[in-house]
């Protein structure tokens, strides 16, 4: 599944274009694709069924469906709705348990996305970046991938304890447990950020299925050869493309999922390109 687009978001005379490409793919050993996400601006979002479990590709659609319905789109949220519909979309697939589900046939999923919001007096526009799992935000200005999100997962864990060498972590027998998810506790913990609108900007959004097969070396390098095209939608597209069949070709162990978005915002008065 591929989806691209351009958007144009405006609020009290700042106006802000929005170009993403996006692509799913099931990957070369799964047989089902548990992730799904949401490219439609305010909102860009990627959530991994908890691989494993009792319907996880269910429980991911369904934290999507719940930010379909709760958010407006082609216009600015807010963080108070951006939270809730986290909060809503944990108690959506908390209630797709059964009785019978104990353990690893819980149903969940990570959720890590981020969310153009008016912030209210004194902030204003922000990009609101929010995470629970192992899917990862990055921020790429053309030149350095900076992992903006923290995985949630026992080896993430490990690593900060100093118990764990960070390049040590990708092979390591745990690396797939998380430690945070939607649906699996009573309260979404989830982590977030606000970034201020500004300039040109740059996010990936990605499931783990990128981010195990590539490192943050081999990501920037696709990147960068992505850039030596004309920036627009469709080059976010080809580069999203890229990004995924890379990730197949290393082995595509696990489903991929990756949103690239990019947002430029004219000042007061300004015609965007």
């Amino acid at each position: 599944m591929a989806v691209t687009g351009q958007e144009e978001l405006t609020l009290d005379g700042a106006r802000a274009q929005v170009s993403f490409g996006a692509r799913s793919d099931v990957g070369a050993v799964r047989k089902v694709n548990e992730d799904s996400f949401l490219a439609a601006a305010p909102v860009f979002l990627v959530a991994d069924g908890m691989g494993g479990h009792a319907r996880g590709d269910e429980a991911s659609r369904t934290a999507v469906g719940v930010f379909e319905e709760h958010i407006e789109v082609g216009a600015p949220s807010t963080p108070e709705r951006i939270l809730d519909a986290i909060h809503s979309s944990n108690d959506a697939v908390a209630d797709l348990h059964t009785g019978e589900d104990v353990g690893s046939a819980v149903a969940g999923t990570t959720l890590a996305g981020v969310a153009f919001v008016d912030a209210g007096d004194g902030v204003g526009l922000c990009w609101m970046a929010f995470n629970i799992g192992d899917s990862r935000i990055y921020t790429w200005d053309g030149h350095q991938l900076v992992q903006l999100s923290v995985d949630h997962s026992v080896v993430q864990e490990m690593v900060d304890a100093g118990l764990l060498r960070t390049e040590d972590a990708a092979t390591h027998p745990k690396r797939n447990v998380i430690t945070r998810a939607i649906g699996t506790d009573d309260y979404a913990d989830a982590d977030v950020w606000l970034i201020p609108v500004e300039g040109r900007q740059r996010f990936l959004i990605c499931s783990d299925g990128l981010s195990t097969e590539l490192d943050s070396r081999e990501i920037a390098q696709i990147l960068t050869t992505a850039d030596e095209v004309e920036p627009s939608a469709a080059a976010l597209a080809s580069a999203a493309d890229a990004l995924v069949e890379a990730a197949i070709a290393r082995g595509g162990r696990d489903n991929v999922t990756v949103i690239m978005l990019e947002s430029t915002l004219a000042p007061h008065g300004e015609v965007l390109a």
